[in-house]
C-alpha cells in the first residue's frame, strides 16, 4: 500500500468507529461507547502520524497525547490536549477487569453524551486538517 492508502485505511476506520460509537450509545451501551470513540481519535491521529512521518506504519500505541505529540502537529489547544489524555483513559478503563466496574458506573448517559460532543468537536478538528 502507498502512503496515501495507509492514511486513507485510518480515516476510512475513524469514520466507521464514530459511526459506531454513535449507535451503540443509542442502545445504552455506554461505556463501550467512549471505548469506540477513543478509537476514532486514535485513528484519525495515526492517520496524521503516517502523513507526518517518512514510516507509513504507526506505532502500536493506545495513548492518544503521545500520537499526538509524535504526529507533529500544532492544531490543539491546551484544554484539548488535557481531554485526549482523559480519553486515552477510556481505553484502559473500559479494557481491564480492575477498572471496567468503576468505569461502567461512572459511564451515565449525562457524562457520556457530554463526552461524545467533544470527542465529535475534536474528531472533526482533526479531520479536517488531513
Amino acid at each position: 500500500m502507498t502512503k496515501e492508502e495507509h492514511i486513507e485505511y485510518w480515516i476510512k476506520t475513524a469514520e466507521h468507529d464514530l459511526d459506531a460509537m454513535q449507535g451503540i450509545f443509542e442502545a445504552g451501551k455506554y461505556d463501550w461507547a467512549l471505548f469506540v470513540g477513543h478509537l476514532a481519535l486514535e485513528k484519525i491521529l495515526k492517520a496524521h502520524w503516517v502523513r507526518n512521518n517518512e514510516n507509513i506504519t504507526p506505532p502500536k500505541i493506545h495513548n492518544l497525547v503521545k500520537l499526538y505529540q509524535e504526529s507533529n502537529l500544532l492544531l490543539l489547544n491546551k484544554d484539548d490536549i488535557v481531554f485526549l489524555n482523559e480519553v486515552s483513559e477510556f481505553n484502559l478503563e473500559g479494557r481491564y477487569p480492575e477498572t471496567k466496574l468503576t468505569f461502567y458506573r461512572l459511564c451515565t448517559k449525562e457524562f457520556t453524551e457530554e463526552k461524545i460532543k467533544r470527542i465529535k468537536e475534536l474528531y472533526q478538528c482533526l479531520r479536517k486538517e488531513i
